[in-house]
């Protein structure tokens, strides 16, 4: 039986699966978003060709082709020490040097923080950096156990925001990507929780 995680499912994390799920959640969160900001905007999924493909969003402004806020999913050679890491803080540095707001997820408990949120210890983080705002930006750390905030999602000032549900993202891809079947619950995920964290997801898959 699958747990039921009140939050981020860490058996996603294994890096033989998070490429998959990386690009699942790239598409479902377009895929969410563009129903609520059409006609004025579309969210566009991009690629980064590198060695390996890296997917992000874009949200553009339709009329003009302005690319209004950035969307990254950290990858774990984001978060490791080396090219990979140093490639995306020069391409995260540009967004922060530039007018457009920058939304970073961190799902991954592996690695090091980012620039401008490892003074708090957590689990997982949302950053969202609003251009109009900067160097001020809004953090939403959350770990293990705890649910993932909804945050308001940055377009142009005075504009309504939608509410971004990465739960509800993240559990759309669950059920159509049937990750259920490449995961083992009876095992510690990749990277392994605390025993007694472990403990607490058995927990779950009883109630």
């Amino acid at each position: 039986m699958a747990p039921n995680f009140p939050g981020m499912n860490p058996y996603l994390e294994n890096p033989s699966l998070w490429s998959e799920v990386h690009s699942w959640l790239i598409v479902e969160l377009a895929r969410s978003l563009n129903p609520l900001l059409i006609p004025k905007y579309r969210a566009a999924v991009e690629n980064l060709t590198e060695e390996i493909t890296e997917r992000y969003l874009e949200i553009r402004e339709i009329k003009t082709g302005k690319v209004i806020t950035v969307v990254e999913f950290l990858s774990p050679k984001n978060k490791r020490v080396g090219e990979g890491q140093e490639k995306y803080l020069t391409k995260r540095q540009k967004v922060l040097n530039s007018v457009t707001h920058l939304v970073e997820i961190d799902l991954l408990r592996m690695g090091n923080f980012m620039p401008m949120d490892a003074s708090i210890p957590s689990d997982y983080r949302i950053l969202v950096s609003r251009a109009n705002l900067r160097p001020e930006a809004e953090l939403y750390p959350f770990n293990l156990r705890e649910s993932i905030p909804q945050f308001l999602f940055p377009l142009q000032p005075l504009e309504s925001e939608p509410i971004v549900n990465l739960s509800e993202v993240l559990a759309q891809i669950y059920q159509e990507a049937a990750l259920d079947l490449a995961i083992d619950y009876s095992q510690q995920p990749v990277p392994p929780l605390s025993e007694s964290d472990f403990q607490w997801v058995r927990s779950l898959t009883e109630s």
